[in-house]
């Protein structure tokens, strides 16, 4: 959980999500639909922690990241890795690793 100071942990993967798939703020923005003219300055607010976007925006985003909207909101960070690594599997080894993990 983030303390004084700290950016809330959606800011901060919504930011490593962006920065991973390589596009800028306004990108991310146009995609998911905001008007040019203030996509920037509001994914801004979002990575530095002004705003928090509504849930449906959230998951617009998370859709564009190609990440789960779950890992937007993992404030674990291994938690946050099992996240990505679960989405990379096939629906086999996701059965076979859970059937692992519940024995």
């Amino acid at each position: 959980m983030s303390g004084a100071g700290e950016l809330p942990i959606l800011a901060v993967r919504l930011r490593e999500a962006r920065v991973r798939l390589g596009i800028a703020q306004v990108e991310l923005g146009r995609r998911v639909g905001m008007d040019p003219g203030v996509a920037s300055p509001r994914i801004n607010q979002y990575e530095n922690g002004v705003h928090v976007p509504h849930h449906t925006t959230a998951a617009r985003i998370a859709r564009e990241l190609g990440v789960p909207l779950a890992y937007l909101y993992a404030e674990d960070d291994q938690l946050a890795r099992w996240i990505l690594v679960w989405t990379q599997l096939s629906a086999a080894e996701r059965r076979r690793l859970l059937r692992e993990l519940e024995a």
